[in-house]
């Protein structure tokens, strides 16, 4: 896990459903730092600093082309 660094933080665990799918489907080797505990306990947020998205270096740019498509194209109402 040396090898993985954060490339996106979320503070709530609903923010992280569809984007599991996506690298699921692509089959990116992936954690999320955080994800148990606020599941549980949503208000430890700001402490933990949020859900961490932690990628393989060498799947950096994959991942931040999903998450820029993400962005533009999904809009949460």
């Amino acid at each position: 896990m040396e090898d993985f660094e954060t490339i996106a933080i979320f503070n709530y665990s609903y923010e992280i459903v569809v984007l599991k799918h996506i690298l699921d489907q692509e089959r990116i080797a992936y954690f999320f730092e955080n994800e148990a505990t606020l599941s549980v306990v949503p208000f430890y947020s700001a402490a933990l600093g949020g859900i961490k998205l932690k990628v393989h270096r060498n799947d950096f740019e994959i991942v931040q082309t999903i998450l820029d498509n993400l962005n533009s194209n999904l809009s949460i109402v």
